[in-house]
């Protein structure tokens, strides 16, 4: 068996209230847009995760919201975990090593610059930034969520919402 994790950089956030915290910050029309639009090219190629993880940030929970509306994620398979929030490679891999290893595949959301740094610990492939909305699959040849860490795991996957327009 494998184990698969589907990293997500939250959507655009908007920055027009610069009294609001960092942390409150919500999603602009766009990272409204995109968020849906990126959860149903994940469902349409049969990839939808067993369970979420969001950071509990505005923006990153909002955009969590809108995969888990696409995905039709049951409300006690979508967990908050404060510690995504502003997290390096060493707090994300304490994250994912403590994921409960009924569920083969999870999806986190979060933030950069945290988030590219991750796959790229994991994987080697060398992502230069995960864009808003951003999605990398990784996959990991193990059944045990702990024995995940550097170079461990394969990119099955990166995608992003401009990924499809030509630029």
């Amino acid at each position: 068996m494998s184990k698969q994790l589907l990293l997500v950089r939250h959507g655009k956030s908007e920055w027009g209230n610069a009294h609001l915290p960092d942390f409150d910050r919500p999603l602009n029309p766009r990272g409204h847009r995109n968020a849906p639009e990126m959860a149903s090219r994940i469902a349409y190629k049969d990839l939808i995760p067993e369970l979420i993880v969001s950071s509990p940030a505005m923006r990153a929970i909002t955009t969590a919201r809108h995969f888990s509306q696409v995905w039709e994620i049951p409300e006690d398979r979508f967990q908050e975990e404060e510690d995504i929030y502003e997290a390096n490679t060493t707090t994300l891999l304490k994250v994912v090593n403590g994921l409960d290893n009924k569920y083969d595949k999870i999806a986190l959301f979060g933030h950069n610059p945290g988030f590219t740094d991750f796959a790229n610990y994991l994987t080697n492939a060398g992502i230069y930034n995960i864009p808003t909305c951003g999605t990398v699959l990784i996959s990991f040849d193990t059944d045990d969520w702990k024995e995940i860490s550097h170079s461990t795991g394969t990119l099955v996957e990166f995608d992003y919402p401009k990924s499809t327009e030509s630029e």
